[in-house]
């Protein structure tokens, strides 16, 4: 369960938001939008999301409101071009058209002095077609694609479901979606002005698309959405700008952890599921899964990542492989970063094409496989799974008292202070969700309530890092806890722990009282082969530096594949 950001260009970017649209108009009689097209091949088309919408009302043609349905001719102007996407007109400045290669080689070509002749114009033209051939394409940003899937053991429910139970799943989902998107468009979303960007705006609210679709590559059941918030918003002064992007990479992780949390309580009260901790491993944050659906049926449907019946390697077998041959490169095992961009590398790898099913087909698939797992019919097995009398107590944000406010709070500073050196506003804002995961409240604005008062706390017991603003505002420049020129997500945090860390460590590493071992005896190591392997000559001269230093701290730092392991094996 988790939400993600991708980058979309502009110019055809959109298309693949299309590629999975039924063609035609489905069966209509079914009552929910995700059910409304159960025999048609293909997913419902997008809809219209954000209070931004409002901005593109000129009170001459017919207004966008939340659930209108999304249109090619849309996507085309509004991500494809950056203008209105009803009446294509300039929403601040088009996004640039970016020459291709081809013409822009043969512009630098007329450019050359004519006097160029012979050998050295040969050798000129090949190396500006090299030239222009490296470059990475070069696009403008049209939006952000925030993909929104809860967990597969959800996702199983839906699934193998009746079309009543799984209307309610989508409107749990939809609900913890509108929730997060909210959150994002009150306390994210923002564009910049002034030089180099140096101040904040508010804006009037973001422009979203959002796309329902059934299933992952692999056919599996994943109830997921893709909300494209576009690039262009609208300032409070009313010119269109860009959206601040740093600001919204920076709070993906916290708007995540917040869906996970909405869409326990929406699921909670709608369905009466319980949630329960699920340990994913080493360097890995706890899972949350619906008590009562088996491990086996979980594994079952998630093919795209262990590996399918017919002996296609899943995300993780692939990972793994990865991680084996990094060892084998580096001598080491990598770090939780490298992990992650060998995941999404293996992600790559293992993407098959995706092919569009009937709701209707791959239902009759779902229960199907879900029978022979569960030995008993799956459609039933879900009926009794959320029969169960799972009446939680739900609380408003005044059942907890300052006291279990506080602990809570040091408990996430503890937490984020065992990850990280030094923190900020997000960092504490996902932890916090993640320590209430296992509540229930009864109303969003209670959960909310609750995690700004433990953000609150937790900023209170940390050590500021960055100085106060000390500079003389117009009042419209300052914006609740902060101003426009140092936003309150902004400032850095730490804790005296970890200072004091630091300064031990400083202070070891001018401690020149550790042995020093002669120049005689290091080059005699470092000149002949160590189990097969002769030190290139600059890890013989890091090794002499640091066996001479005399410090009882001393540091070794290389790129990656430069040899630092096989210093000291």
């Amino acid at each position: 369960m988790v939400m993600t950001i991708r980058v979309m260009s502009s110019g055809k970017g959109y298309e693949y938001l299309l590629k999975s649209v039924v063609v035609g108009d489905g069966d209509r009689e079914m009552s929910s939008p995700l059910t409304r097209y159960y025999t048609e091949s293909g997913c419902p088309p997008g809809t219209w999301v954000g209070t931004g919408l409002m901005s593109l009302d000129d009170g001459r043609t017919p207004a966008l409101v939340e659930g209108d349905t999304v249109t090619e001719e849309h996507l085309a102007r509004l991500l494809g071009e950056g203008i209105h996407p009803v009446t294509g007109e300039k929403l601040g400045k088009r996004f640039p058209a970016l020459q291709p290669p081809r013409e822009r080689i043969a512009a630098r070509f007329a450019r050359l002095d004519p006097g160029l002749r012979g050998e050295a114009r040969e050798e000129t033209v090949q190396r500006i077609r090299e030239e222009e051939l490296a470059k990475t394409p070069r696009t403008a940003v049209a939006g952000f694609d925030l993909t929104f899937s809860p967990p597969k053991s959800l996702s199983a429910i839906w699934g193998v479901a009746d079309a009543g139970t799984q209307a309610l799943i989508a409107q749990a989902h939809h609900a913890a979606m509108r929730d997060t998107i909210g959150l994002l468009e009150d306390r994210v979303a923002a564009t910049r002005v002034g030089a180099g960007g140096i101040a904040q705006m508010p804006i009037m609210g973001v422009i979203a698309t959002a796309f329902d679709h059934y299933d992952s590559r692999a056919a599996d059941p994943q109830l997921h959405t893709h909300v494209v918030v576009s690039n262009k918003v609208q300032g409070e002064d009313g010119r269109w700008r860009s959206l601040d992007s740093r600001r919204l990479h920076k709070a993906t992780v916290a708007l995540s952890a917040s869906y996970n949390a909405f869409l326990t309580d929406h699921t909670a009260r709608l369905l009466g599921v319980e949630w329960v901790p699920v340990d994913r491993g080493k360097d890995r944050n706890t899972g949350w899964e619906i008590e009562g659906v088996p491990a086996a049926l979980i594994a079952e449907f998630s093919r795209r990542t262990t590996g399918g019946s017919d002996g296609a390697e899943g995300i993780e077998q692939v990972k793994n492989r990865l991680i084996e041959q990094y060892v084998a490169e580096h001598g080491r095992q990598p770090s939780a970063a490298t992990v992650a961009i060998l995941r999404q590398q293996a992600t790559l790898e293992t993407r098959p094409e995706k092919e569009l099913h009937s709701l209707a087909d791959l239902t009759a698939d779902w229960r199907e496989r879900a029978e022979l797992v569960l030995g008993e019919d799956a459609p039933t097995w879900a009926q009794h799974l959320l029969d169960r009398d799972a009446a939680e107590a739900r609380l408003r944000a005044d059942d907890l008292g300052l006291e279990q406010i506080d602990d809570l709070a040091s408990v996430v500073l503890m937490e984020v202070a065992n990850r990280r050196a030094t923190w900020g506003r997000w960092n504490l804002h996902a932890e916090t969700m993640r320590q209430i995961m296992g509540v229930r409240f009864a109303t969003t604005s209670d959960r909310t309530r609750v995690l700004d008062q433990i953000v609150a706390y937790a900023e209170a017991e940390s050590l500021r890092l960055t100085p106060e603003y000390d500079r003389a505002l117009p009042a419209h420049y300052l914006d609740g806890e902060g101003n426009r020129f140092q936003p309150v997500d902004r400032v850095a945090y730490s804790s005296q722990d970890i200072l004091d860390a630091e300064q031990r460590l400083l202070h070891h590493s001018q401690d020149e009282t550790g042995p020093s071992l002669t120049a005689r005896l290091v080059a005699r190591h470092t000149s002949r082969k160590i189990r097969g392997v002769r030190l290139d000559p600059d890890q013989a001269a890091a090794i002499t530096r640091i066996a001479r230093s005399g410090l009882t701290l001393d540091l070794l730092v290389g790129p990656a594949g430069s040899g630092n392991t096989t210093c000291w094996v």
